[in-house]
């Protein structure tokens, strides 16, 4: 394993792991290293200083505690979003803004219109109370939620 210090395009800086030099020099050209700041994927090999090694190293930090209170409806962990998560949740979307059709709070009405043939067949992003989305999946019509974070800043 091998360690770099990373630092996307709008100077945020942070770590990562991989198993060599090419496997990170692939996954930076295809685009799947994301900063956990912004999400920026435009993502290089930061200046790092050289591992020295001393006499007596000093104990291990031991890892901070990790939030683990579990909502029992909707399986939601309860605490701080991790930062890679957030980032990749910025990714998806700017993704979905850019390849899909915003219907606001017609969503249920529109999902249900392509479902029946009634409108062109496309993505579509918006809104549903929870009765219109259990309505729409005993019409067969498949939905997805995505935890809607706020826009990654560039």
């Amino acid at each position: 394993m091998i360690h770099y210090q990373l630092r996307c395009a709008h100077e945020h800086e942070f770590d990562g792991w991989f198993k060599d030099s090419a496997a990170f020099d692939k996954q930076a050209r295809h685009g799947l290293i994301a900063c956990p700041t912004c999400g920026d994927a435009k993502v290089a090999r930061a200046m790092m200083a050289p591992a020295v090694a001393t006499r007596a190293a000093p104990p291990p930090r031991p890892a901070p505690p990790v939030p683990a209170k579990v909502e029992a409806k909707t399986g939601a962990v309860a605490g701080p979003m991790p930062d890679h998560v957030r980032a990749m949740l910025q990714r998806v979307r700017a993704e979905v803004e850019k390849n899909c059709d915003h219907v606001g709070d017609r969503f249920a009405e529109e999902a249900l219109r392509i479902h029946r043939g009634e409108a062109k067949p496309r993505g579509i992003y918006g809104d549903a109370t929870p009765e219109q989305a259990e309505s729409l999946a005993e019409e067969g019509v498949e939905i997805s939620r995505i935890p809607w974070v706020p826009r990654a800043e560039g």
